[in-house]
């Protein structure tokens, strides 16, 4: 049977699980929005091609399942596997964001960014959370 959770506990398991969730699901939408309408995610300058639908779909092979993984472990309240789930978001974002960077856009830097704060802002309310459980 399953304890109840104390209300820091809860309020960190409700953060992590709005916070991922929002995470993976934006994520989610750009990767099928690269696939269905990629001059919308193209700099202006560039054309779709063969390989910009490729790459599209190496992100989408990556994003939707993490997004289908981490509403799942939302779903069952699993408080262990949204802590690795919410990690690794946090890190894709931040990959992102370097991207961006690189890329000199920064709309893409930024908004990954902020992004991935708030991920591992939320993953360290969980943790410490969990640690302070009886």
């Amino acid at each position: 049977m399953r304890e109840k959770a104390s209300p820091a506990q809860a309020n960190a398991m409700r953060l992590a699980s709005i916070v991922t969730a929002a995470n993976v699901l934006i994520a989610s939408g750009f990767s099928i929005a690269g696939l269905i309408a990629p001059t919308s995610l193209l700099p202006a300058k560039d054309a779709p091609s063969a390989a910009s639908f490729i790459f599209a779909m190496y992100a989408a092979a990556r994003t939707l399942p993490l997004a289908l993984a981490a509403l799942l472990a939302i779903y069952k309240r699993s408080a262990t596997a949204l802590l690795a789930l919410g990690a690794l978001a946090g890190l894709i974002q931040l990959v992102d964001a370097a991207i961006g960077l690189y890329q000199h856009d920064l709309g893409k830097t930024i908004g990954p960014l902020v992004i991935a704060g708030l991920q591992f802002y939320a993953v360290f309310r969980l943790e410490n959370s969990a640690r302070s459980a009886p």
